[in-house]
């Protein structure tokens, strides 16, 4: 199994149910309702340290940040504009890589060691 794959446009896999449980527990995102996120306290600082934009995530015609339930996890990720500008932006920095012909990626060393000292993954 990857530790990582695609969901449409956004990640999902162990390490994306890992980061969105990580991201909560640091307040950076909070469950809104059943199917949504919102930003916590420290939300918008850290996305944009990340190189993400989420006012102008939340000007779009989709959805803010939605659950995305896994199905081989079985608990939510992040989906909607901001787990795609999310997955969009680890592939640009070089954190996340697709893999030929599949909905897998890879998960490279830089993002193991990045995501660990930011949230506490381990990879």
């Amino acid at each position: 199994m990857y530790t990582a794959r695609s969901c449409y446009d956004h990640l999902a896999g162990r390490i994306a149910v890992e980061l969105s449980d990580a991201l909560e527990k640091s307040e950076i995102v909070r469950p809104r309702g059943k199917c949504d996120y919102e930003l916590g306290r420290a939300g918008r600082a850290w996305f944009a340290n990340l190189g993400i934009d989420v006012d102008s995530l939340r000007r779009s015609r989709r959805a803010f940040a939605r659950q995305c339930l896994d199905w081989t996890e079985r608990r939510p990720h992040i989906a909607g504009a901001l787990g795609a500008a999310l997955c969009s932006r680890l592939i640009s920095l070089g954190w996340v890589a697709s893999r030929r012909d599949t909905r897998a990626l890879r998960i490279t060393p830089h993002a193991a060691r990045e995501l660990h000292a930011r949230l506490g993954i381990t990879v």
